[in-house]
């Protein structure tokens, strides 16, 4: 008769296990999706991504990107799917695995290029010219201001030049 009581500590532990392994699985599955604000500003992570019609692979391809680093706005998740947007408001599905937090912007305007300064500021030195379209990291902000790295080149441009910044955010993650 030991083996009875062994047996129900035996039990008992794999059930405590059990509870614990389902309670950490929850919370991991919790923070796939919602941990982060919507919307939000991310890149992309690979050369090539598709983007789909619907949160999963049985959902055909709409649409291509073919540029790494390119800007995206997510504004909805599903599990781990994240339907984004580009500047020109294409909007489809991309796998959380093809996306990466760090953030980058494009130069945008009528004006063909716009200045990068030393400082916040009009006045200051010029560093160099960007060409609206270029795609630059985002590395701060202050309220109207933006320091970026283009090529070889670090500066600050108007936020209002950039697209992939929100006009409130001020610190980049």
């Amino acid at each position: 008769m030991p083996s009875r009581p062994l047996n129900l500590k035996v039990r008992r532990l794999w059930r405590a296990a059990l509870i614990v392994a389902a309670l950490v699985g929850a919370s991991d599955s919790a923070s796939v999706a919602g941990d982060l604000n919507l919307p939000r500003f991310v890149s992309l992570r690979a050369d090539k991504v598709n983007v789909r019609a619907g949160p999963g692979v049985q959902y055909p391809i709409v649409w291509v990107f073919v540029r790494r680093g390119l800007p995206i706005e997510v504004i909805a998740e599903y599990d781990l799917w994240r339907k984004i947007r580009d500047r020109d408001g294409i909007e489809g599905w991309a796998h959380r695995s093809l996306l990466t937090g760090s953030r980058a912007v494009i130069v945008t305007g009528n004006a063909d290029s716009h200045v990068l300064y030393r400082t916040p500021d009009a006045n200051s030195t010029p560093v160099a010219l960007v060409e609206s379209g270029v795609i630059a990291k985002l590395l701060s902000c202050e309220p109207d201001w933006c320091r970026v790295k283009a090529g070889n080149y670090r500066g600050w441009i108007e936020r209002t030049y950039l697209w992939g910044v929100y006009p409130s955010e001020r610190s980049i993650d």
